[in-house]
């Protein structure tokens, strides 16, 4: 961990060596969402975060959003509600409607897995407000052992997704050095009224609710460990004081990628985030 709470992988300079040899061949990303679940509080919104386990390979210990990857299943026949499949693959940039389905699926699913909300109900006008409960459990659990597909566990329970309740922020992608990559959408939604979160992630081992600018200053302080695309993210909410004014800001989000990439010069590997130069690091090659 560098001064601040930025994670970094300690193989990262070997295979960025690598990768500059031509010894390296670039894993290709796997599709995720993530999204940054929003309440409102007296002196502002709060978002929902949890902490990977520090046994986890990938960013082991640091503070993250509900998320994960695509399920390809998703791109079959699903309960929809919001904008449509067509809109969201222009607002994704992404070349069909069955890839943004998913993308926004994932998106869903993954929220009500990992932190036992969900973006869904019975038409158009209305938002499940209750999903604890034995039943609700069992079918949580299935979808994390992709035992049952996402759209037959809508259809079972006769809901729609309710994609207008999400707001595209932001997509990162993993850098090409790194093994376990991903090209990652983040969305922002709000909790919806009645529903609480829980920590119903194995991969997690807290969660908590707090204000963008608190947990960015616990980053700033080394005292929170968190990836690139989790503290940019967190400085860009921090200035909306509402769910509802983040979610109307979202649709002004540049939603171009963004990618680590890492050059040499003389002894030192230098990386850089297109955009963001407080990531810059410089890291002696021997």
């Amino acid at each position: 961990m560098s001064k601040n709470g930025q994670w970094y992988p300690p193989e990262w300079p070997e295979r960025i060596r690598a990768l500059a040899r031509g010894e390296l061949t670039p894993v290709v990303p796997r599709r995720a969402a993530t999204v940054m679940l929003l309440r409102d509080e007296v002196g502002g919104a709060s978002v929902h975060m949890l902490r990977r386990r520090a046994s986890m390979a990938f960013a082991g210990g640091a503070y993250a959003y509900p998320g994960g990857a695509v399920d390809p299943r998703d791109e079959g026949a699903v309960g929809w509600a919001g904008p449509s499949r067509e809109e969201w693959a222009g607002r994704l940039g992404v070349d069909t409607a069955a890839e943004a389905q998913a993308i926004v699926c994932a998106a869903v699913r993954e929220t009500f897995e990992e932190a036992g909300v969900l973006l869904a109900g019975e038409d158009v006008d209305s938002v499940i407000a209750d999903t604890t409960g034995a039943g609700w459990e069992a079918d949580r659990a299935a979808l994390v052992r992709r035992e049952l597909p996402f759209a037959d566990f809508l259809a079972r329970r006769s809901l729609v997704l309710r994609s207008d309740l999400l707001g595209a922020w932001a997509r990162w992608i993993t850098p090409e050095f790194e093994e376990r990559r991903y090209d990652t959408w983040f969305f922002v939604a709000a909790l919806p009224q009645g529903q609480r979160t829980r920590n119903a992630s194995t991969e997690a081992d807290r969660t908590v609710w707090t204000r963008p600018a608190d947990a960015a200053a616990g980053y700033d302080r080394g005292e929170l460990l968190m990836m690139p695309p989790t503290i940019a993210t967190l400085r860009e909410l921090a200035p909306h004081h509402s769910a509802t004014g983040a979610l109307a800001a979202a649709g002004r989000q540049d939603l171009t990628p963004v990618q680590a990439r890492a050059r040499l010069e003389g002894e030192q590997i230098v990386l850089s985030w297109p955009g963001h130069d407080e990531f810059e690091k410089r890291i002696c090659t021997e």
